[in-house]
Formats: C-alpha cells, sequence, structure tokens
C-alpha cells in the first residue's frame, strides 16, 4: 500500500517541476542540428576567448621567406602575402565576428526590449510618440548610417582631424579594440529599431492577459506589472529573434572590412582576410577560401540554432 501510494505522489512532483523552461529543453535535446549547432558556436567562443594560447602564432607575425605558403606542416592552411600564419589570423578573428555579434546583440535586445515594453504596455500618447520615432528611425539605411559615422569619427567631422576630446578618445578606444567599436555603436542604433516594434506588439498582447490584468487589479505597480509578469514574456520570443539577426551583424562587419573600412589592420577580420585573398584568387584560392569557409560556418550556426530555439519556445509553430 504504501508503495502505491508512493507511485501517484511521485508522479506529481514530477508534474510540478515540469517547468516550461524544462519542457523547451527537451524540444531542443531533440532538433540535433540546433544542438550541434549550439555546441559548435561554443567552441567558437572558447577558441576566441583562449586565441592566444590556440593559435600556432601570432597574428601578426609576418615571415617574408614563406609567403603565399601554400598549406602544409609549417602553416597548416597557408600563409597570406606577409607569411603571416592563415590558421592563426582566421582564429584570431573569430574574437572580431564574435565580439561585434555578442555586443551589438546584447545592445539591440536591451533597449528594444524597454522601449518596446514602455510603448506598448503605457499605450496612448506615450505609445504614438515612440512608435513616431521608431518610423522615423527606419527611414535611414542601416548601413549608410553605420559608413557615415565610422568616417566622420575616423576622418573627422568637417574633413580635418577633430581636436575634440571626446571624439580623441572614441578613436583610441575604438584602435584599442582593433577598430569594431563604431561598428558596435552603428549596428546598435539601428538595429534595436526592429526589436522595439516586435516588443511593442507583444506588449499591447500581454497587456490584455487575464494573469496581467489581476496583478493590476490586487494593486501591483506599473513596474512590477512589467518586471513580473510581462518582460518574462516577451524573453524568449525575443531570444529567438536576437538569435536570427545576429547572423546579418556579422555579415554587416565583414562586409565593412572587405571594403576596408572594419577592423584596423593588422587585426584580423575575416572580411578583410576575403579581401586579401580574392586578389590572388586563381594562384591562392585557400587565401579567400578558409576565412569565408569560417565564416559561412559561424553565420549557419546562429541559424540552425535560431531555428531549434522557436520550435523548442513555441511548440505550435511545429
Amino acid at each position: 500500500m504504501g508503495v502505491q501510494a508512493a507511485a501517484p505522489a511521485r508522479a506529481a512532483k514530477a508534474a510540478a517541476i515540469d517547468t516550461p523552461s524544462r519542457r523547451a529543453w527537451r524540444r531542443l535535446r531533440k532538433n540535433r542540428l540546433a544542438l550541434g549547432s549550439g555546441v559548435f558556436l561554443v567552441l567558437v567562443t572558447l577558441v576566441a576567448v583562449f586565441a592566444p594560447w590556440v593559435a600556432p602564432k601570432h597574428f601578426a607575425t609576418a615571415d617574408f621567406l614563406n609567403t603565399f605558403a601554400r598549406p602544409g606542416p609549417g602553416f597548416p592552411l597557408g600563409a597570406d602575402f606577409l607569411g603571416r600564419d592563415l590558421l592563426s589570423r582566421i582564429i584570431y578573428g573569430t574574437r572580431i565576428s564574435l565580439a561585434v555579434a555578442v555586443v551589438s546583440a546584447t545592445l539591440a535586445f536591451v533597449i528594444g526590449l524597454a522601449y518596446g515594453v514602455l510603448s506598448g504596455y503605457k499605450g496612448g500618447r506615450i505609445d504614438a510618440v515612440l512608435m513616431r520615432t521608431v518610423d522615423i528611425l527606419y527611414g535611414f539605411p542601416s548601413l549608410l548610417l553605420i559608413i557615415l559615422l565610422m568616417v566622420s569619427f575616423r576622418t573627422g567631422f568637417g574633413g580635418g582631424m577633430s581636436t575634440s576630446p571626446f571624439v580623441q578618445a572614441v578613436n583610441r578606444f575604438d584602435a584599442q579594440v582593433g577598430g569594431v567599436l563604431l561598428i558596435i555603436a552603428g549596428i546598435s542604433l539601428t538595429s534595436w529599431v526592429g526589436m522595439a516594434r516586435l516588443t511593442r506588439g507583444m506588449a499591447l498582447s500581454l497587456r490584455q492577459a487575464d494573469y496581467v490584468q489581476a496583478a493590476v487589479a490586487l494593486g501591483a505597480s506599473d513596474w512590477r506589472v512589467i518586471l513580473k509578469h510581462v518582460v518574462p514574456g516577451l524573453v524568449g520570443p525575443l531570444l529567438v529573434q536576437v538569435t536570427f539577426a545576429i547572423p546579418s551583424f556579422i555579415a554587416t562587419e565583414a562586409f565593412l572590412s572587405f571594403i576596408g573600412i572594419g577592423a584596423t589592420p593588422p587585426t584580423p577580420s575575416w572580411g578583410s582576410m576575403i579581401a586579401e585573398g580574392v586578389n590572388s584568387m586563381r594562384s591562392h584560392p585557400h587565401l579567400a577560401i578558409f576565412p569565408g569557409l569560417a565564416l559561412a560556418l559561424v553565420m549557419l550556426a546562429f541559424n540552425f540554432l535560431g531555428d531549434g530555439l522557436r520550435d523548442a519556445l513555441d511548440p505550435y509553430s511545429r
């Protein structure tokens, strides 16, 4: 009798702790492609963090006796036109791509979440003013705004070298981080707009939910309702949206580096490495193929992970 009575109790306990996050994790584990992509991205992140210990050589070390070396024992993926180890430069290049992706995505998530929740939950005149501001920002081409921001700071406002302490401080810090500070700032200034619109639409829906209305009826303040009831319902869909947006952030940085206004040399970027390899594509195709392959694999991994998160967090999307 004791065993028979304990079985329903264990089942009830298991059902009680079956939280939405655990159900989402179970669904994500069933998606082998998404799970594999997540593991791959974790490994890439570890490679970026420990690049000085993982890379065979420093990314700026030149060996003029082995310029354009083909893949071999001394250079596993070959060497570029200055004799720099291609594998080492690709490994260090992961820092640039992941830094742009993670920081830009975090800023877009935080700004878009705060802006959208305030607009959607408050509604009325506040919503109208905030959304008209978003509409105006939508009129600016994102890539053009990023290019103008970078050119203005790097060449000085007005065509000459700026004497403004602020501009000089920004340029010094930008040089210390490899020339990606202004890229991150430009992407963050434009990418949060889409997040804000998505958040605002979901906040308008959640504002009418029964549990939100119950919290308001019990006397909960607006900030408590937003933080305890509205924001938790928005994090999942926004996380999926951010994961899908990260490949575009990486592609933007690669494009800017490809055309020569991205990461400052000798800091390695996959985009600049591809640009250098294109010039010798016929005789040394590996110089463009290997960085392009690294770029493609990371972008595909984020896309596959985004698909898996969408299915895991929203089971009705299947």
